[in-house]
């Protein structure tokens, strides 16, 4: 990074203490409980949020004092009890990262006590002025996943404005590869999809937050969507575990095991998970040749609360996978096999220290390698492909945030310094297959620097009924490109409480970094002899996002959320996939354009019945010419220089997805679900059918196509779940969960997409059995 370049972020970072907001949307409650003379007093406590999924029951320890950490902004019902003491029943508000103090005083019990504090007056956000979705411990426990390590991409899903397509891969409005992982308030911004990283486990997550509109100015490099995933902990001192078995169709098996220790200053966990399937990728065809798959991984976390004002942790994980790759039936018969692998080791470190009861500061930093390769047997057709990638990543980061009359603050930066390698071959073994001005063979070996930067302010303004967001970064990208932009943030939200209503709208720019798998090779000159698309130097991203839209509680029991945004892209990023390798390099279009609208109707959990209903609208359209990459297709030069209009490959018009969820009695529950997708785009020609196509799939795939319309035809699932707690004392519980999902054994079709891009099957009638133990 050159001197100038540190100069500048040190300068902004030491003028940032003037101004300042709140790291990851997630700030702390801190509780004193006394009596009416002011002696301290242990006593029990219950804190909810229907609007952020969050329900905590605790107990103080003998001074009264207790902690409640990572709590999403919202309102907060806090009650607290004692016996021979009357209730103590509050609404507090969670707005900054700095900790907000509460003293509760415990009167003597009266012969009648009215509470006026509901849980419905948390059901509203009414300082949100963008759109967030969140999934609290309940929802977690008990959500089904159809295949292992799928479990979180499955959960944000579920969210309206997300498509999950082939692979586990996530597409939040639209967009390419351009979702961004915050996990313990730390960035990811590389493709998280089974195939391209090791997965995140269920089990491993506490809560999470997804974004989709009105992001807080310090978040930037990858905006399509935002998921926050705060790492799970027991904040109940002693020694405590878990441990959770899975078993279900396919051979799928999972185990995970964590345990962890709390006293005084100081927590430490240490966590471990495996697991093995026969279907670890969506399959080609229905027969699911070769698609066997494990993982395993462990992790350890140290914290320690140094003294009252300051807090320190640590964070270490490593994770791994290696899978087959689904073979077509041509490929099957040939007796080819293909291989892939990925591992990922990170480390983590964090500081926070409050200055005064209105000012934090808070410094994180991380190192981390993530390596992916791909090797085939010398029986592959119609190509022998190997692969090797990776990248090793140093993050820094440090923000001060302040909470002052009426304005919530924040200003910081970080830097990224990233070194990637990568090493691509191929050799034809079926010539016919290929466009005749392809080379028989390639080989290509890079390396590469290169350096982030970012700056950024907000600040979140309350008066009366009215929420400003106000916020600007700026950042900094240099790989194969450097290039620098300037992008503001703006918010604004209106309550109306006595209609339950809240409008919101606001505005994004984006500035968003191609993405790392494959960009060496694409931006490369010499992928110039692959094709005329190869070697263009691929350029960020940059985007207008438009969202306005409003959350109304119905019947004080239901919230109804419905947004209606526009997506403006120059140089818009998607992706050239190598047949069904997984083998892919990103690739940039002159624009694109792309509008929806969404609606959710959520019922939280209050009596028997809980669920949620969420539609979406989507219409996505590209632009030509090909801007950047390498595209291996034979009209690369008509794609150079066409400038005709195209579905973007995320273009599915109406999604819709429910669960309902009754409790039978107090240890039995039963769910069910259902999701439908009217169907992707179709990016072959009508003619290859008979062909190329109609040798390589069966009749019963290619019907599930609509060539007239150039679509996949409409997907539908019906799921179910039960749960059953068998024994649950003094937080000793044991659980068993069954699920079930797509109980009519429909065939779905995910994606079809011809000879350079990949066909991929959801999953079958399937089965799985989860227990759960927590001592």
């Amino acid at each position: 990074m050159p001197t100038g370049y540190i100069g500048v972020l040190l300068s902004c970072l030491i003028l940032s203490t003037l101004v300042l907001h709140a790291q990851k949307g997630q700030g702390e409650l801190r509780l004193r409980v006394v009596d009416a003379t002011g002696l301290e007093v242990e006593a029990g406590g219950e804190l909810i949020s229907q609007a952020t999924e969050v329900r905590q029951v605790f107990t103080t320890d003998r001074h009264g004092l207790y902690t409640a950490r990572l709590l999403p902004f919202g309102i907060y019902r806090l009650r607290m009890e004692r016996a021979g003491f009357a209730p103590h029943t509050v609404l507090l508000e969670i707005r900054s990262e700095v900790p907000v103090r509460h003293r509760v005083v415990l009167g003597v019990a009266p012969v009648e006590t009215t509470v006026v504090v509901h849980d419905q007056d948390t059901l509203l956000d009414p300082h949100r002025t963008g759109t967030v979705h969140y999934a609290g411990a309940d929802r977690l426990r008990e959500h089904h996943s159809s295949g292992p390590s799928r479990g979180v991409l499955e959960l944000v899903n579920m969210q309206p404005g997300w498509l999950l397509e082939a692979n586990g891969v996530l597409h939040p409005r639209g967009s390419e590869y351009n979702t961004q992982y915050v996990i313990d308030g730390i960035p990811i911004t590389d493709n998280r999809s089974p195939s391209f990283a090791p997965g995140l486990e269920l089990e491993d997550v506490e809560s999470m937050s997804v974004f989709t509109a009105g992001y807080p100015a310090e978040y930037g490099r990858k905006l399509g969507g935002v998921v926050e995933v705060n790492s799970r902990r027991d904040p109940r001192p002693g020694a405590h575990g878990r441990l959770s078995l899975d078993g279900g169709s396919f051979a799928s098996r999972t185990a995970q095991a964590a345990a962890q220790w709390r006293g005084g200053k100081n927590l430490f966990a240490v966590g471990a998970h495996g697991t093995r399937t026969d279907r670890f990728l969506d399959p080609p065809v229905e027969d699911n040749f070769t698609n066997r798959g494990t993982g395993a991984g462990w992790s350890a976390r140290l914290e320690r609360d140094v003294s009252a004002r300051d807090r320190l942790w640590m964070n270490l994980h490593h994770r791994r996978s290696v899978f087959q790759v689904p073979n077509e039936p041509l490929q099957q018969r040939a007796g080819q096999r293909q291989d892939r692998r990925g591992g990922e080791t990170a480390g983590q470190i964090g500081f926070q220290k409050v200055l005064s009861p209105w000012v934090l500061v808070d410094a994180r930093g991380m190192g981390r390698e993530l390596i992916g390769e791909l090797w085939s047997n010398a029986l592959a057709t119609p190509i022998l492909a190997e692969q090797r990638r990776g990248f090793r990543e140093a993050y820094a980061a440090g923000s001060v945030s302040v909470n002052y009359s009426g304005h919530e603050m924040k200003a910081g930066g970080e830097a990224i310094f990233t070194a990637a390698h990568e090493r691509f071959g191929y050799r034809i073994t079926e010539p016919g297959f290929f466009d005749h001005d392809l080379p028989q063979s390639f080989h290509f070996e890079g390396r590469r620097r290169g350096q982030e930067a970012a700056l950024y302010v907000q600040d979140l303004i309350r008066r009366d009924q009215w929420t400003f967001s106000l916020g600007l970064r700026w950042d900094r990208y240099s790989l194969l490109v450097s290039e620098s932009a300037w992008s503001p943030r703006l918010g604004v939200a209106r309550f109306f409480p006595r209609a339950g209503l809240v409008l919101r709208a606001s505005y994004d720019r984006a500035f968003e970094t191609p993405a790392i798998e494959g960009l060496l090779l694409a931006g490369a000159e010499s992928s110039r002899r692959l094709a005329e698309g190869g070697g263009l130097p691929l350029r960020p991203s940059r985007s207008h996002f438009l969202q306005a839209g409003f959350a109304k509680s119905l019947f004080g029991r239901m919230r109804l959320e419905a947004n209606y945004y526009r997506r403006h892209t120059n140089n818009f990023a998607d992706d050239s996939v190598l047949l069904n390798t997984g083998v892919s390099f990103p690739i940039t279009f002159d624009r694109a354009r792309i509008h929806g609208l969404e609606a959710r109707i959520e019922l939280p959990r209050r009596g028997p019945l809980s669920g949620f209903l969420s539609y979406s609208n989507l219409t996505g359209t590209g632009r030509l010419p090909l801007t950047g990459g390498l595209f291996l297709e034979a009209l690369t030069e008509e794609l150079l220089g066409s400038t005709a209009s195209f579905p973007i490959t995320q273009d599915q018009r109406n999604t819709l997805r429910g669960r309902l969820r009754c409790q039978l009695g107090p240890r039995v529950w039963l769910a069910v679900g259902a999701g439908y997708g009217s169907g992707l785009p179709v990016e072959t020609e009508g003619e290859l059918i008979d062909e190329d196509l109609a040798r390589r799939y069966p009749r019963r795939i290619l019907e599930r196509v609509n060539l007239e319309r150039g679509r996949v035809r409409p997907q539908a699932t019906l799921d179910a779940g039960a749960g059953i707690t068998l024994w649950n004392r003094e937080h000793r519980a044991l659980r068993v969960q069954m699920d079930a999902w797509n109980l009519t054994g429909r065939l779905n079709l995910i994606n079809f997409a011809g000879l350079f891009s990949g066909t991929a099957l959801g999953a079958p009638r399937s089965f799985a059995v989860r227990m759960q133990a927590e001592f």
